[in-house]
């Protein structure tokens, strides 16, 4: 892995692996990049980690696939899981929608999912244009990998929207140019702190986590936390009318 690989894969890691810990339920799904393990901190007894073909080569702290799928027709009932986590998924799926329908057929309501992509406004963006043009000119050896198309945080957003999705949580990072030694990645080390403070949406990657909500479903918690309602007895109104006809019926008695 190169080194700025290596830089990315850090980051996105140490962003998944916060979010996950704290999300409960009971199965849980990654669709592909092996090479970024989400699932390893989160506590849910059945997760599963799903790629399209198997992968030729496996990366040293790569977790191994469960079962193989086209991602836009998941082996998985309706409303039957708790967590998806999309590491760069949607930029190399062959389509992106049909994925992300499939994740909000499968995702149970309030259940949750957890995107990472590349941030097409930065400066990994601005290569990866570059490469596409030198691509066509038959230049190899380029940094980032041919197949995928960086999707923008605003467009995600949106697609999430229609689909029903309330976006919990964003944060960019890798605000460090792209070079492949690794000696001139740490001298730009400033630019991550930097970056954070000044510029904090031109991160060259993008960690997002949305929540499905559903109109009309409102979870209930434990029935023992429920305090009854005390029943009151109606109140009986006291009136002129009816304090005259005590008296009256009074002193027929006498």
């Amino acid at each position: 892995m190169t080194a700025p690989g290596q830089y990315l894969l850090d980051w996105e890691r140490r962003q998944v692996d916060a979010a996950v810990a704290d999300m409960f339920g009971y199965h849980a799904l990654q669709l592909g990049v092996p090479e970024l393990d989400g699932l390893r901190d989160n506590r849910m007894p059945h997760r599963w980690l799903a790629t399209e073909a198997p992968s030729a080569e496996s990366l040293p702290g790569a977790a191994h696939a469960s079962l193989y799928t086209h991602y836009s027709a998941l082996p998985f009932l309706a409303q039957s899981l708790d967590l998806v986590v999309l590491p760069h998924t949607l930029e190399l799926s062959d389509d992106a929608h049909a994925t992300l329908r499939e994740v909000e057929r499968t995702l149970l309501p309030e259940g949750k999912v957890v995107i990472c992509g590349f941030n097409p406004i930065s400066l990994w963006g601005l290569r990866q244009t570059r490469d596409h043009v030198y691509r066509r000119l038959g230049w190899d050896n380029l940094y980032l990998p041919s197949a995928g198309e960086f999707i923008g945080i605003r467009r995600l957003r949106d697609w999430l929207n229609l689909l029903g999705f309330e976006v919990e949580v964003v944060q960019f990072g890798c605000y460090r140019p792209a070079v492949r030694s690794e000696a001139w990645l740490e001298r730009w080390d400033w630019m991550d702190r930097m970056g954070a403070r000044w510029w904090p949406v031109l991160g060259s990657a993008y960690f997002l986590v949305a929540v499905k909500r559903v109109r009309g479903v409102r979870l209930l918690g434990a029935t023992w936390k429920t305090v009854p309602v005390a029943v009151r007895k109606p109140a009986v109104a006291v009136t002129q009318r009816t304090e005259k006809a005590e008296e009256s019926s009074t002193s027929g008695a006498h």
